[in-house]
C-alpha cells in the first residue's frame, strides 16, 4: 500500500494530488469566521491550512481513488488541462501531471469503472474530459459517469434548472464561467453516453452510495462509505477548511444557498461525528482527511487520517 493509501474494511482509498497552494485568502473564502477562530487555532492551522503572514487559505486539488469489490472509482475529478477559465486565471490553460500521477497510483484512464462528480464545480469535473483531436472527450473512456440531476440542470446553458436572475455580478461571472465548465467538462460526457444522472440517493455497491446534500450548489451531494467497522464520508465542498468544523455555520464564498448549506453542513458533521466517520473534503491539504466529535453545539477535530502531509 502506498503511503497516500489507505484501507478502510474493504475499500482501498488513495489521494491523487493535482494542485496544491494558496487560493485567495482565508477571510475571503471562509468570510463569516471571526478572525480571531484562525489565531485561537494557529498552531494546527498552520501551515498546512492557512498562513497567518498573509492571511493565505491554502487547499489542494485532489481526487480520490476507491478500490471496492474489484471496481476502480475516482471521487472528484479537478480542473483539468488547457481549459479555458476566466472567472479563476490561475486554474486557466494548465498543463498538470495529473495523468502521470493517477497513472503512479496504478490507475490508468482505462482502468476507471466509475466517476463521481460530488457536483459541477469546474475544480470537480475538470478531467471529465480532455482535449483529443480539437474537441473534448471523456478521459476514462470505459467508466459511467455519476453526476447529480439537481446540478446538470442547474449548471446546463442549455437547460431551465436556474429560477433566479444572479445575486451581484460575481455571482453573474461565476455563472458565465460556468457555462465554460458544463460545455467542456459535462456535455461532452453526454454525448459520449456515459453520463448517468441521479438524485436522493444512488447506490454503487454494497459499501458506497450516494445521498444528495445540497446548499453547496442544489445537486451537492455526499458519498458515504461503509465497510466492516470502517466509515467515511466523502463531503466535496460541503467543508473547504477545517475552521468550518469548529463553526459548521460558516459558509465559504462559493455557497449557492447559503441556510441550506450551513443546515448540510451540520447534518452531516453530526452524522460523522455520532458514527466515528472519517470526513474527507475536497480541498483539504496536510492529511487529507478528519476525524470530528461533537463539542458543545459545534464540532471539533479529534484526529487526522493517516496519509502522508502534502
Amino acid at each position: 500500500m502506498s503511503a497516500d493509501s489507505i484501507t478502510l474494511g474493504e475499500v482501498e482509498v488513495t489521494r491523487v494530488v493535482e494542485l496544491h497552494g494558496p487560493v485567495s485568502t482565508a477571510r475571503s473564502i471562509v468570510p463569516g469566521v471571526d478572525p480571531a477562530l484562525w489565531q485561537e487555532n494557529r498552531s494546527w492551522l498552520a501551515p498546512d491550512f492557512w498562513r497567518p503572514e498573509d492571511d493565505a487559505y491554502l487547499a489542494a486539488v485532489q481526487t480520490w481513488v476507491l478500490r471496492s469489490q474489484g471496481r476502480t472509482i475516482l471521487v472528484d475529478t479537478g480542473v483539468g488541462n488547457d481549459r479555458d477559465r476566466p472567472q479563476i486565471p490561475q486554474f486557466a490553460h494548465l498543463r498538470t501531471t495529473f495523468l502521470d500521477r493517477l497513472a503512479e497510483a496504478g490507475v490508468r484512464p482505462e482502468d476507471v469503472d466509475v466517476v463521481v462528480n460530488t457536483h459541477v464545480h469546474y475544480d470537480h469535473v475538470g478531467w471529465n474530459t480532455r482535449l483529443q483531436d480539437g474537441a473534448w472527450v471523456p478521459t476514462f473512456p470505459n467508466a459511467v459517469y455519476l453526476i447529480p440531476r439537481a446540478d446538470n440542470l442547474y449548471f446546463d446553458p442549455q437547460g431551465p434548472g436556474r429560477g433566479r436572475p444572479p445575486r451581484d455580478e460575481n455571482e453573474r461571472r461565476r455563472w458565465q464561467g460556468s457555462e465554460l465548465v458544463f460545455n467542456d467538462s459535462v456535455a461532452p460526457v453526454h454525448r459520449a453516453g456515459q453520463a448517468v444522472l441521479w438524485e436522493d440517493t444512488y447506490r454503487i455497491d454494497r459499501d458506497l452510495v450516494l445521498r444528495a446534500a445540497p446548499g453547496h450548489t442544489p445537486g451537492s451531494s455526499v458519498l458515504h462509505l461503509a465497510s466492516g467497522t470502517d466509515r467515511a464520508v466523502f463531503v466535496g465542498d460541503i467543508v473547504h477548511s477545517p475552521v468550518q468544523i469548529l463553526r459548521p455555520d460558516c459558509n465559504s464564498c462559493f455557497c449557492d444557498d447559503p441556510a441550506r448549506a450551513a443546515t448540510t453542513r451540520r447534518r452531516v458533521l453530526g452524522q460523522a461525528a455520532d458514527t466515528n466517520a472519517l470526513v474527507v473534503p475536497a480541498h483539504f491539504p496536510g492529511h487529507g482527511a478528519a476525524e470530528v466529535r461533537r463539542a458543545g453545539g459545534d464540532f471539533a477535530l479529534s484526529g487526522w487520517a493517516p496519509l502522508s502531509r502534502t
